[in-house]
């Protein structure tokens, strides 16, 4: 099980945004780079703006992030995008044997420790900005 893609792409459009706030930025602008179908791109930046993180007006061609890049960071990204359930980065086997000292309690267990490192990810997701993504892209050729 992975992390849904939805979140490389949520972050990938938002660095388009940033770095080229000056353009016109298009779902097919930004599909280009992602190399993706615009579509999957409306989709995501519909999420992002839900989150407030986007700010899209109809009728008019382009997005532009709603607040500074400093301001946001990958776990706000991450929510966004619904990229896993809420303490559900790790899945559970839920058809272990009753009978089983081991398959009665092994999902209690490990429950504690996989909710710990969740929070461990989204720690680190939280001290990163898009600023910081944009400061380090922008640095390389």
């Amino acid at each position: 099980m992975t992390i849904s893609s939805r979140f490389a792409v949520a972050i990938h459009i938002l660095t388009v945004l940033e770095m080229n706030r000056e353009g016109v930025n298009t779902s097919d602008y930004i599909s280009d780079s992602v190399n993706t179908n615009p579509v999957v791109i409306r989709r995501i930046t519909g999420m992002l703006s839900r989150a407030g993180l986007v700010e899209v007006r109809p009728g008019v061609a382009g997005s532009k992030l709603a607040r500074s890049a400093a301001d946001i960071t990958l776990l706000d990204i991450y929510r966004a995008v619904h990229a896993v359930d809420e303490n559900g980065l790790f899945a559970f086997h839920d058809k272990t044997n009753e009978n089983c000292p081991v398959g009665r309690n092994i999902q209690s267990t490990i429950e504690p420790i996989f909710s710990e490192a969740q929070k461990a990810m989204e720690n680190t997701l939280a001290k990163v900005t898009m600023q910081d993504i944009v400061r380090d892209l922008a640095s390389k050729p």
